[in-house]
């Protein structure tokens, strides 16, 4: 019997049940969020700011939900990125499948991520906002279903969970045994602000990711 949920309902036990997702704590795995990273212009460090003050101000107005968060935050950082030029092209709501199944028992994950990075149709970075009263841990499980969803298998999945407030990265291998691991967890709050932080990470990673598909 086949069962299918939504990614938002998924868990991580289903995860390494189904697809044999497995986390991988040694730091080498997942080196390219810290070291090396690029230096951001003056330009952006000021829009950078006015963001985070942006931030605050939602703050005092809640509820924070998901589509304010991509407003006030997400949607900033990428065009301050300037991945919302060529060769980038961004994509919403996109839906995403995945199915695992074996002789007694079988499951579907299926769902719509919240923000596509892509170059050339391939995938570089997935991004999924979470409401600001969440953890970023409540959207592990989706989004790590999502990054199994990529088609582009033979190279790594990179992807980022916010809640506005806090930022945390992956990266997922879909080796003979999918793997995964987590970045630090980054904080707009911090005494300097963290914006500038996930700004270099995502610059970074979505140029790896890039560049590593086209090879």
């Amino acid at each position: 019997m086949v069962q299918t949920i939504q990614a938002k309902d998924v868990t991580l036990e289903q995860l390494e049940t189904h697809f044999q997702l497995q986390r991988v704590e040694d730091e080498q795995f997942f080196p390219e969020w810290h070291g090396d990273l690029p230096e951001l212009t003056d330009w952006q460090n000021q829009l950078l700011e006015q963001v985070r003050s942006g931030y605050f101000n939602l703050l005092k107005q809640p509820p924070l939900l998901e589509k304010p968060i991509n407003l006030a935050v997400v949607s900033p950082l990428l065009f301050i990125g300037q991945f919302y030029l060529s060769p980038w092209n961004l994509r919403a709501e996109s839906t995403v499948q995945i199915s695992a199944q074996d002789e007694e028992r079988g499951i579907i994950v299926k769902g719509n991520l919240d923000t596509l990075i892509l170059k050339d149709k391939l995938w570089v970075m997935v991004i999924e906002s979470k409401q600001a009263n969440f953890s970023v841990e409540a959207g592990l499980a989706q989004i790590l279903a999502y990054m199994l969803g990529n088609p582009n298998s033979a190279q790594p999945s990179f992807g980022m969970i916010t809640t506005g407030g806090s930022f945390l990265f992956l990266k997922v291998v879909k080796d003979t045994t999918p793997l995964y691991a987590m970045s630090d967890l980054f904080g707009i709050g911090n005494r300097q602000n963290g914006l500038g932080d996930v700004l270099k990470i995502l610059k970074k990673l979505i140029y790896l990711s890039s560049s590593a598909n086209l090879e």
